[in-house]
Formats: structure tokens, sequence, C-alpha cells
């Protein structure tokens, strides 16, 4: 809404707002208690559904859209299962004073986790209707039917849609944990291409993110920011930012803010703050890998895995580089805060409303029951929003002034100032012996993370390692977390290996699997791709893998050198994707479609670059990311395992396409690339 009236909302007139519908719940005194505590205990159903007066169907979950279409894929699992269409159901998400607490949403953890949920929450529901319906007409349960938003009494007729059933009962049922899920094999509406629901919206523009939303009596802050990391507030003399009596400055310690009536306004107070900063020395991208493996945890070395190495005639040893760099969502960092005496309500664009809630508790020091954080639909995060930092700083702002305040982050605050990927030092190590078997795999990850540094392959002898360092700058989670990093070095050591024993990529790796699922996504995108096809001169062919969070990624690529201009072109890329049951195969292959064009960035030329701990490409201008003139064609096999049990789908295939280009690049030009990203100034310079 443009203009929203705010109200207090407690539990209580909340159901009242539900027009009369029964709120089906473990304890009704949990849900009629005056204090603020939890909406209804989450082994009942009344945490997760209720059904309205009007017959729609009322859905709640702490999980928030982030653009992966988990609302229509979430609405589609509760609508299977409650035999309704997927316009019946209204689902509400990220609220903190209406939703069930969740950790948030990362990980790719929606699909496996916060779907069976609700799909028992709703098969649970519509067990209780079928025993209602028979209640009612003093029938056994066999002889009634639920399905199409009614009970069907099967020898008479006779039927009683959901909202004529309730009636507004106090109600209290738990959770069914031996509930009859629907199976993946009768699916009609989960495992179906629903189009995106509110999809219009978006397109149209009319969809408001936080950085849209308005209040009435709203205000505009701004903060000021220190110059590097590691900077630290000597003073701060304000007088010339007063620049009409409608601004007001906020300082408080190291905090400077100011509000005014319009975004303008307020940059322009900013701007005339005469700040004094101590500043201290930091290691610049120049040094940036001596520093983090020198402030580095040390770790142990197996004595089993380089005797191993040691024996082996074919055996590599290599160090890969891997770049710092940002998540560039497409709506920067936004919130609205607003103080009620001693109430607080925030809408932010975050992935963690309830981690967001204990940081404004914890910030205040008051109870986080007195705080409301609200997600709106938001513009991406791509593991980038896990934090509350626009939420705190409106919130101190709507602190002081006692209205509305609205805070948004340029493009330049977020390049400078959100986590970015970390960058990572990677060394491994790894022999084979005349039959082409892996012998020896030692491998290191500095800084960057663990995230899919196990090796999918058999060895004899192993060691892997993570060590923590210390960082120059902010860094946390990114799509995929550091399994871009970890599967680069795996599948880029994996063909060097290939290429020694002048195996083909594709056996060599074969040969060394057990794994059959991973065999699969293998064969599968090789065969699409003609993987054993002639190549034409100055092409190459790539082909890579991964596991990562219980799905499996093979890509293949193709690219063409230009030896007179130096230029490299990736021409095609094929992916094969296995992520077991498959709800909705549309928004499936977009979600793998997005990572594959997100990876590119990282894998040819994204990268921070910074010096003295300040960022020194912090706009689009200076930061490359992928435009439509680098997209090639892109041929995506969804494998759909209806015997297995769904995955996330929005992280893991993006760990495959960085190694396959590497590895096309390697057969069409013989150069072996170890950096990430690849080619940042050319292919030349990188040689």
């Amino acid at each position: 809404m443009d203009n929203p009236t705010i109200h207090t909302v407690t539990r209580r007139n909340f159901f009242k707002l539900l027009g009369g519908g029964v709120a089906i719940i473990l304890t009704w005194s949990d849900l009629f208690a005056s204090k603020e505590t939890a909406l209804a205990d989450e082994n009942s159903i009344a945490a997760w559904i209720h059904i309205q007066e009007n017959g729609k169907i009322a859905v709640f979950t702490g999980k928030v859209e982030v653009g992966q279409n988990i609302r229509t894929s979430l609405s589609q699992v509760v609508a299977e299962e409650l035999s309704v269409p997927v316009d019946a159901i209204e689902m509400t998400m990220g609220d903190t004073l209406l939703t069930p607490y969740d950790r948030g949403t990362y990980g790719s953890l929606t699909t496996p986790t916060m779907a069976p949920k609700l799909r028992k929450a709703a098969a649970s529901l519509k067990e209780a209707l079928a025993d209602m319906a028979a209640a009612e007409w003093k029938t056994d349960k066999q002889s009634v039917k639920v399905k199409d938003g009614k009970a069907v009494h099967t020898s008479s007729g006779k039927t009683l849609s959901y909202a004529a059933l309730v009636k507004g009962k106090k109600l209290e049922l738990p959770l069914n944990d031996k509930v009859t899920l629907t199976p993946a094999e009768q699916w009609t509406v989960a495992g179906t291409a629903v189009p995106k629901i509110d999809g219009k919206l978006f397109v149209s523009g009319k969809h408001k993110y936080v950085s849209d939303m308005v209040v009435p009596g709203m205000v505009y802050g701004k903060i000021l920011r220190a110059p590097s990391y590691g900077a630290t507030l000597v003073s701060a003399d304000v007088e010339k930012a007063r620049i009409s009596p409608a601004v007001t400055i906020v300082k408080e310690k190291d905090f400077v803010g100011v509000i005014a009536p319009d975004p303008q306004t307020a940059a322009n107070a900013l701007a005339r703050i005469d700040a004094q900063w101590n500043t201290t020395a930091q290691p610049s991208k120049a040094n940036i890998f001596t520093y983090l493996k020198e402030n580095a945890r040390k770790g142990d070395h197996k004595e089993e895995v380089e005797k191993a190495f040691a024996a082996s005639a074919i055996n590599i040893k290599q160090h890969f580089e891997i770049q710092y760099i940002a998540h560039v969502p497409l709506e920067p960092r936004a919130a609205i805060a607003i103080w009620e005496g001693e109430k607080l309500t925030v809408w932010t664009g975050t992935q963690r409303p309830f981690g967001v809630q204990e940081e404004l508790a914890e910030e205040f020091s008051i109870a986080k029951e007195k705080i409301r954080v609200i997600m709106p639909d938001t513009g991406s995060a791509y593991g980038g929003k896990h934090s509350g930092e626009a939420a705190l700083e409106a919130a101190k702002l709507a602190k002081v002034t006692g209205k509305p305040v609205k805070v948004v982050w340029t493009r330049e605050e977020e390049f400078k100032w959100a986590y970015l990927r970390p960058g990572g030092l990677i060394e491994a190590a790894a022999s084979v012996n005349k039959e082409g078997l892996i012998t020896s795999w030692e491998f290191h990850n500095y800084n960057s993370g663990n995230a899919g540094i196990d090796m999918p392959y058999d060895t004899a002898n192993e060691h892997i390692q993570f060590h923590p360092s210390k960082t120059p700058l902010k860094q946390g989670s990114y799509r995929g977390l550091a399994a871009t990093a970890n599967v680069f070095a795996i599948e880029s050591i994996m063909d060097d290996l290939a290429r020694k024993l002048k195996r083909d990529p594709l056996d060599f790796r074969l040969s060394n699997l057990k794994d059959e699922r991973l065999k699969h996504v293998l064969q599968t995108a090789a065969t699409k791709f003609g993987w054993k096809k002639e190549k034409k001169a100055g092409h190459g062919y790539g082909i890579a893998c991964g596991f990562v969070k219980n799905s499996y990624i093979a890509t293949c690529v193709e690219v063409v050198h230009d030896t007179s201009s130096e230029q490299l072109k990736v021409l095609r890329i094929v992916a094969a994707y296995d992520c077991g049951t498959i709800v909705n195969p549309m928004h499936l292959e977009n979600q793998v479609m997005g990572c594959i064009l997100q990876g590119l960035g990282g894998a040819l030329f994204e990268e921070i670059d910074f010096a003295d701990g300040r960022i020194l490409n912090p706009s689009l201008s200076s930061y490359r990311v992928p435009r439509f003139t680098d997209i090639p064609p892109l041929d995506i096999i969804l494998i759909n395992r209806k015997d297995i049990p769904s995955a996330g789908a929005g992280e893991t295939p993006i760990v495959g396409i960085a190694p396959a280009i590497r590895n096309a690049i390697l057969d069409a030009t013989g150069i072996k690339l170890y950096n990430l990203p690849l080619i940042p100034q050319g292919l030349k310079t990188n040689s």
C-alpha cells in the first residue's frame, strides 16, 4: 500500500479480523491471552493454518519470499493436501507477530523443511474436517470425502464447505504425526507449473517493496558512514548540517544520523557534517591471500595422505585464489520503523525476520515480544540479507524523532557496508595410480568456508580441513556459500588429473564415482551436450559436477577462443539437475537458470577491489555483473525423482558453472587457470 494504516495488532484482534473464521489451536488460552506470547505451539495446526469465514485458507510461515517463488510452491503443497485450488490460499510470510518462529530463509531449507510441515498441517486439518463432517451427519468417516473445499457425504450427496463445517468452533487439534500425505505420483496441484502468485503485481510495478512504501507522517533518514573498514569516529561537528528547522540530527556515541522530510534534504544535511576519523592499517587486495593464510587457524596434517602423495608418480599440488564478491541485490537494504509507546514495528527486507527482531531487542534492551518485524516480498537477497542494519538504523532514528522513519541504502552503501562473499585461499594436493584411481587427496580452505568441501569422489586416503581466518572485509553468506569455491577447486584438480593420465574428463570422473545420482546427472548433461562430438578449431568443452544440500548438478560448457583478439566467448551451457521430487517445474527451471547466470559473474569477472580498508569499485559502473550479451544458449534438464523427498534448489546449480568454464578454457587453449574470477581483464593476462 502507498499509505498503509498503522494499527497495533494483537493476536486477539487479528483473529477477529479473520472474519469469524476458526483458529484451530492446541489451547485456546494461548490464543486469547492478553499477554503477548507465542502465537501457538508449532505442533498445533493453529500455528500454520486457519480457515476463514469466506472460505479462504490462511497459511502462516516464518519463511520469506525473496524472488525464489516459495510463496507459490508452499501454496501448492498446502492446496494439494487440502484438495483446494491454489487461489484459495492466502499466505502470510515473515511476520514475527503472526507466524511461527523461524530461523530464517537460507541454506535451501524451505522446500525440504517447511513444505513437509505445511503438508502435515494441511493433511491433519483435512482429516479433522472429515471427522467433523461425519459427526455432523452422524455417519462413519469412511462415507465422507473431503475435496474441492468441501466435505461430501457419498451416500446422500450432502455437502458442507470447509467454512460451514468449522462454524467458528473452538477446536484443539495437534498435528497428526502419522497422517497420510498425498504421494508425489498422485499430485495434481503440486508438481505442476503453477504461475507465480502475484506475478502480475511484480511485472507491472504495482508490488510495493519496502523502498516504495510510504506511511503517514513518515520522514527520511541518512547515516554517517566511516571512510574505511576499521575507522573510528573521533568527532563530528553537526552544526552546518542544520540546514532547516525540519532537519533533526541524531548523535549517539559513534552513531550519527540525519532525519529530514525528504531523502534529498537528508543527503544534503549529511554531506555538511564535518567528521574526523581515526584509521588503522588494513590489508589490500594485493596481499590478501598471504594475509588470510597467516591469520588462519592452523591444523594438523595426515601422514598417510602425504605418504601416498609422495609415493605416486602422477600427482598435482596447486593453490587457488578466490576473490571477495558482492551480492548486488536488486533492492538495496531498506526499512521503515515506527514506535508506538514501548512497542516497535519495522518493515524491512530480510531473510531472517526473527533474527532482526532479536537484534532490535538487544539494541534497545526490550522484550522481543514488543517488537514486530514484517518482511514484505523483497527484491532478492542471494544470502546477503541475514542481518538487519537498515532496521536498526531506522529504529534508532524513529526513537528520537517520534515519527515513522524510512532508511534506504544507496547502491554505494550496499557495496561498501553490506557483507560480501568471503575471499579465500585453497591449497590442494592429489595423486592417482596408473589405473586412474585417486590414491590421495589433501584439501585446505582458508577463510572462504567449508560448504561443499567434502570430496564426492572415492579416495584411498584423504585429509580435508577448513581454516577460519581473520578477514579485513565484512563477510557472510552467499548463494551456495563456499561451495562455489570448493567445487571449483575440486573440479579443476579432477580435470588436471584426467589430462595427466590422458583420460577423457567425463570417463575419469565416472570411474572414481560410486554415487549413482551424481553419475546420472553427469551422463545426462554429457549426452544432451554431445560430449563425444568432434570440436571445431579454437573451441573447448568443459564439464563439472557437484553435490550440495541434497541435490546434484552437472554442467557442460562450450567456449571459443579468438587468438587474434584474445577474446573468449561462452557459446553454450547444458546443465542437468536432480533435487528429488519437483514441486513446480517452471519455477525450478527459473531457479537453476538464475543460479547459473549469477554464477557466470563470479566465474568470469566479479571481484571486489579494495585497498587500505576502502572498497574501490562500489558502483555498477565499476563492478562488473553479467549482462544480457554475456548469456549464451542454455539447456536445463530437470530430473524428477518422485521417489526422493524434495530438496531446495536455490544454491546447488551455481557451483558447476565456474569449473566447467575453466575446464573448457583449458580444453580450448591449454591454459590452466586457478583463480576466481577467471578472466577479469581478459584471458591473455591470466595465462
